[in-house]
Order: structure tokens, then sequence, then C-alpha cells
């Protein structure tokens, strides 16, 4: 009995492994190869673990990081738009290794006369241009922008000698500074602040002509530390403009010294309250620590519109700390509206924060400090508690960006205070975007500069399930009767990205400066693949809780890429290396069909084609166990009387194997199905994904299956899927809700579009 299953496992195996050789065709003998599987592992792209970063994903035991704390005071001239500060900087060296150098970012240098930046692209006369950017690049002499640096000191106060390299700084220390010491050091700087309205300045002013004012925007302001890690040691690479920041963590005292009639709000706790706010200010500020439903107004826009007309000659200075945060940023006007609305995050109370001019309203005051609670609270389920006190959204034109609990967006209504639906839309999706960056990369620090995907991407993810709730919670915000409209997320937004020309994208993998299209690229394209992932591939349990297992290991922390991927699947026992080589290192791009189908019949009898089979290798009926035959209806040769038979009908063997091996009450129990097909499935596209069918029946019925992407993983061109049914078989639809991003759906479907006229028919009938 052993020898019989033995050698009948035997024939089968070799049937099919000789069926499957000959379904490839016969061709030439190939030479060698290494592994070309898509579901190899990668153990070649990715670095090997080591006791700074464990191959499970999380910091290893000798993970360490720099800690760079900041002392400064800041002054804004408004008259002549200028920023001076003098900073102490006190950096401790946390890592094994001894210093000799320090780098300093510069990156308001990208904005000097002589700056290289706008010298690197070419592409030659534009077919069109917008009007700011053809007067600034011809129109206009060059922006005197740039760091002046007025000193360099050691605490003692003798000079620093350094050099400038475009946008990094380096200091020459007098010694070198050792593993697990510290040093302190003072500059002295100024620059003048740049329209930002006119060049797309990350950080600068506004001018308002009506009534002679400016909105202040301000970050990247202060000579910054440089990044030293186990990855890159310093992460010097120059801000050519869209590689973001690589930054330390540390603590700040701020102290910013403005007109006297100005509001201001910035990174950290606000120590001296009592003397720049008002009685009533106090007296509205307490009120909104308390109002957990609604915004209250500190600063009434008649209040502001009555300091836009005066131009206080005092100064008054605004006293800040901030505790254990990678950057700062400001933000300061008199004619800013203020509210502040309490937030429960957890434990808790955060301040959701809002500042904007009279020209934001109406939209303003209705949504924005909305938008910026409903995103603490999306995010923190998703990641981790909110930590910091408060989450600021600032209104300034053309604007979106994102610091330590401070961020500026775009959004502005018409004159008469009208705006359209995309105006209003615009408006949330930016500030629930770069609020959501003091989650990635504020909080999980990876390194923009570098990878500019690992808080775009993770970011815009985040974004999208947060709008989808935000259009839950405020239906009366959403057009009637309809989702919130995400620009990115679905599946189907990054198909005319992933179908276009080759020559014009690059791999998720690569620096942000380097690409064509970067908001596809960074944004949108990390974005969907995650939003995929959760929704597809993994399923939302296990990509949830992996996910947030993520951004708890790397809270405060400086992840790299593969922190990411093999935090994904030590969280979840999900092999995602294909997923990740397939989405985030090619170019690649999903294209499944239904290449045809077959329809068999069983039988006692050999088909034309297992006779040739058998004849090939010298086998006869009685060298084989007892098999069941299925035979192609379009094959030659083919037993026209097996039609409309069930199995049992048509084949002896099966029924006696049913008899000697069933008790009756099994037999009984049998769904005999009187239907199979082979169903070929090709992928023209380069990535492997799951096969989700949804087949059709004569009876009216519908089956979903969703086959595991592993399928392609011995046939990365075709597979061929056995289908059973108890009815015949009139449709078959790859993908039927657009969940793979899927560039070509024109073989999705058999019968095919063109062919479907009685299929369209019949559909209408069952529906009748």
């Amino acid at each position: 009995m052993y020898k019989m299953k033995y050698y009948a496992a035997s024939v089968f195996f070799l049937l099919a492994a000789t069926m499957m050789s000959q379904e490839v065709g016969q061709q030439e003998r190939e030479p060698g190869h290494s592994n070309r599987s898509k579901f190899k592992q990668m153990y070649e792209e990715f670095a090997t673990p080591n006791t700074y970063r464990s191959a499970s994903g999380a910091p290893g035991p000798d993970y360490y990081q720099q800690q760079a704390d900041y002392k400064m005071n800041i002054k804004l001239d408004d008259k002549n738009a200028k920023i001076y500060g003098t900073e102490t900087i006190t950096y401790t060296n946390n890592s094994p290794d001894d210093l000799e150098f320090l780098w300093i970012q510069l990156d308001q240098n990208v904005r000097t006369k002589d700056t290289k930046s706008a010298l690197r692209d070419g592409g030659g006369v534009p077919l069109a241009e917008q009007p700011a950017g053809f007067a600034g690049k011809y129109l206009s002499e060059p922006f005197d922008g740039g760091f002046n640096i007025e000193y360099v000191r050691e605490a003692s106060g003798k000079p620093l000698p350094y050099t400038i390299n475009q946008t990094m700084m380096r200091i020459d220390i007098p010694k070198v500074l050792k593993s697990k010491d510290q040093i302190s050091f003072s500059i002295k700087w100024w620059y003048n602040i740049p329209d930002h309205t006119v060049n797309r300045a990350r950080s600068g002013y506004e001018y308002f002509a009506k009534d002679g004012n400016r909105a202040y925007v301000i970050a990247q302001f202060f000579p910054r530390m440089a990044v030293y890690s186990d990855v890159e040691g310093w992460q010097n690479h120059q801000f050519w403009g869209s590689g973001e920041f690589a930054l330390p963590f540390g603590d700040y005292e701020v102290n910013i010294t403005v007109p006297a009639d100005h509001v201001l709000d910035a990174t950290g706790e606000l120590q001296n309250r009592k003397e720049v706010f008002s009685k009533v200010m106090m007296k509205r500020y307490e009120q909104a620590k308390k109002s957990y439903d609604k915004p209250i107004i500190i600063v009434t826009q008649a209040e502001a519109e009555a300091a836009e007309k005066n131009v206080s000659e005092k100064k008054k200075t605004w006293k800040f700390k901030a505790h254990n945060v990678r950057d700062y940023g400001f933000a300061t006007s008199r004619k800013f509206i203020w509210d502040m609305q309490a937030v429960k995050v957890g434990r808790k109370d955060v301040m959701a924060v809002s500042l904007y001019p009279k020209e934001g309203n109406p939209l303003w005051e209705e949504y924005s400090t909305k938008a910026v609670a409903q995103t603490l609270h999306t995010y923190s389920k998703h990641t981790f508690d909110y930590p910091y006190s408060k989450a600021i959204s600032v209104h300034a034109k053309n604007q979106g960006m994102e610091y330590p609990m401070i961020c500026w967006n775009y959004g502005r209504p018409n004159e008469d205070g009208t705006y359209s639906d995309n105006t209003k839309y615009g408006m949330l999706s930016v500030i629930i975007h770069e609020v959501g960056h003091n989650f990635f990369p504020m909080i999980v620090n990876s390194d923009e500069r570098q990878w500019g995907w690992m808080d775009e991407g993770l970011d815009t993810f985040m974004q999208y399930l947060t709008e989808q709730e935000f259009g839950e919670k405020y239906p009366e915000a959403i057009t009637p009767n309809k989702a919130y409209p995400s620009r990115r997320g679905a599946p189907a937004k990054i198909v005319p990205y992933m179908s276009g020309d080759q020559s014009t994208i690059s791999p998720i993998m690569s620096n942000p400066e380097n690409v064509y299209q970067l908001g596809p690229n960074a944004y949108a394209k990390p974005a969907t693949a995650l939003n995929i992932l959760r929704e597809t591939v993994m399923g939302r349990e296990l990509f949830d809780f992996a996910f947030k297992t993520y951004a708890r290991r790397w809270k405060f922390k400086h992840p790299t890429p593969e922190d990411f991927f093999r935090t994904m699947e030590d969280a979840s026992a999900v092999d995602l290396d294909w997923y990740w080589r397939a989405w985030f290192y090619t170019t690649d791009y999903v294209d499944i069909g239904v290449k045809g189908i077959k329809k068999y019949y069983v039988s006692d009898k050999p088909s034309k084609k297992m006779l040739e089979y058998m004849a090939a290798r010298n086998l006869t009926e009685a060298d084989l166990p007892p098999l069941v035959y299925l035979a192609d209806e379009e094959g030659e040769g083919f037993d026209s009387n097996l039609k409309g038979k069930s199995p049992l009908e048509s084949s002896k063997t099966l029924k006696e194997f049913m008899m000697d091996n069933m008790t009756a009450q099994e037999r009984a129990n049998v769904k005999e199905p009187k239907f199979f097909y082979e169903v070929t499935y090709d992928k023209p596209g380069g990535i492997p994904m799951p096969l989700i069918v949804e087949y059709t029946y004569a009876d009216g019925t519908k089956e979903n299956i969703t086959y595991p992407p592993e399928i392609w993983r011995k046939n990365d061109a075709e597979v061929k899927l056995v289908l059973s049914s108890q009815s015949e078989l009139v449709g078959v639809v790859v993908d039927p809700k657009a969940e793979t991003a899927d560039i070509d759906t024109t073989n999705n479907s058999w019968p095919k579009k063109e062919e479907q006229t009685d299929f369209d028919k019949f559909k209408e009938k069952i529906k009748g």
C-alpha cells in the first residue's frame, strides 16, 4: 500500500512538472542564472543588522543619538524685514566616536545672491510659465538672502575658526570632542527675510499692500546642528531646495522680540503669558482650556483689524521653552486672529490653535482648528498619543510647511469671502498634512534630506485616513452624499503616474533632489502603497498593529527605511520583501488580466494530450494508478458525450473511490460540481499583487476570491487556475473594486468588453 501511494505521488509530481514545462513552450536551453524571483529576500538591498539597528527593525542595544540644546535671543526688525539672533549651542556627543569638527546647517544660504541652487537645473525655454516665476528669473535682481555670520565663539569668548561651504558650515573645534563629552559655543548672525509669496520660500513674510503690514512665518532662521549618526556619520548633504531636513533633538530656550502690537506663537511653552497677553486675552485663554467642542477666539477679527491701522514703536519679548524637539519655528503679525480649542488626547489635554489674518476668513474661523483637532485624534490613534502641549495652524499664502508644534498652510477665500469647494478641501488637506508632520518626521525623526518619502509618504498616507474620518465627523462640510475627496491615497489616483513615461519616473527609494516628479514620487506613490498594503495585502488588523509598532519604536529617534520595512514584517509575520522591492525600489507597475478560459470535463479515458504524454514516456494505462482525467472541450478528439455530465456520471473510477472511502453520510453531503474551467491570468506589469477575482455564474450568483500574491512566485508571467462550479461560468473580472492600482483595465474582464453584448443582456436579465 505504501509503495503504491509513493508511486502514485511520484507519477503525479512528474506529470505536473512535465505539463508545466510543456506549457512554457519548447525553447532552447537557457544558461544558468542567479535568483531572479521577485519574492527573494532583500539581503542584497538591506544593510547588515548590527548593535545599533537590529534585524527586527527595532533600535539595537547600542543605538545612540546626539543632543543639541539651544539658547537664543531673536529680534525681528519689522520695518526693514530683517532678523537678528544670537544663540548658544550645547552639543552632547553620545556617539562612540571622537569628533574632530562640527557641521552646522545654514539653510538660508540657498537664497544668497550667488547661490548655486538656481544654476543646477536645465530644461531650456518652457512653453509657458507663471508670472511670478518668470519675473523672478528675468525681471528682478537676485534676492540678497543668506546668513551673515558675525562671529562663532567658544564658551570662553575665544573665536572659533569656521568654513562655509554653500549651506553647510564646518566649525573647527580646538580639541577633539570625545565620546560622551559636551561642547558649548555661540553664533551671532542676521539675514534679510524673503517675501515667501514671490519666490516660494519655506519661510518669510507676506506683505499686505492695503494696510501696509506683514505676516511672518519664520523657520530655518538660525544656524542648526547637522545630524551625526551610525548610518551617515555627518549628514552634511547640501540643501538645494527640495530635500528637507535632518536634525537632532534638543531642548530650546528662545526669547523673541517683536513689535508690541504683534500676536506671536511658536514651538514650545510660553513662559511669560501674563506679560504678553492682555487681561481679556487671558480670560479667553482660560475658557479655551476647557472648551472641547468649539474654538474660543483669543484675538477677534475686529481687534486684529484695529491693530492693523497703527504701528507700535514699542517692543515686546515672548519667551518660550521647548523640550525634546528637533527644530523651531514661530509666526508673528499684528494682523493675526487667534483661536484655540482643547483636545483630549489620551489622558492629557492638547491645545489646537489657529492664527490667521482677516484675509483667511470666513473659511479659517470655521474649519482650521477643527482640522487640527481631527488630525491629533486620528494620528494618535494610529501611532502614539501626541506628546506636545499644542499644535498650531498658521494661515500663509501658497504655503504648506511644518515644524514642531507649528505649521503654515494655504487656502484663501476670495476678497468677498466666498470660496469654492476646491479651496475648502485644499485648505483642510494641507492643514491635516502639515499638522500631521508633527508625527512624521518631527517625532519619528527620519532623515528628510536623504529619504523624502519617509516623512512625506507616511504622512500623506495618514492624511488620507484623517480626511476620511474628518468627512465622517463633519458631513456638513462635505458635498452632500459624498466622501471626502482625497487627492492622494486611493489606488486609482496613482495610475496616471505609474503608467507614465518611464524616463521621467524614479523609484521611491531616490533622493528627493534627484527625482523628476517629487509630488507623485515622495507623497502619492508611497501613500498609495501603504493604503494598498493595509486594505488589500495585509488587512487592517495586522497592518495597524505593525504600523503603530514602528511609530512607537522610533518615537524621538532616527529611523531608516530598513527599520520601517523590517518592523512591518517583524510585527505582522507577513513576508513583504516582494512588496518593498516592487513598490519602493523599482518603477514597475501593476497590470494583471484574464488571458483565456478553457472548459474541461471529467472522464475515465485519457485525453489526446494525455495519450501523447504517455507515449513519449512509454507508459500505458496499466502503468498508472487509477486516474481521473480532464478533457479540454476544445481539444482535438474531445468526446462530446461528456458535455453536461457530472463527474460521478462520467467517471466510474471516481464513483468507486467514493464508495470505498466515504461513508453514506459523507457522500450525501458532497456538492458535486458540474463545470470545470482552467482560467489563465497573465501579468504584463512587473509588480506581483494579490489576484482579486469576481466570478459570475449563469444562475446569477457571484463568487469573490483573492489569491495571495505568492501565486506569481513560480511563474511571473502567467498562472493557470482550476475553477469548479455548480453553475456555468459567464463572467470574470480581475480587481473589480480597483484595489491594486492596475494601470490597464481593458484586459481585466472576460468576456472582453467588446465581446460583452450578450453578457450585458444576461446581467440585465438576472437583475430583473
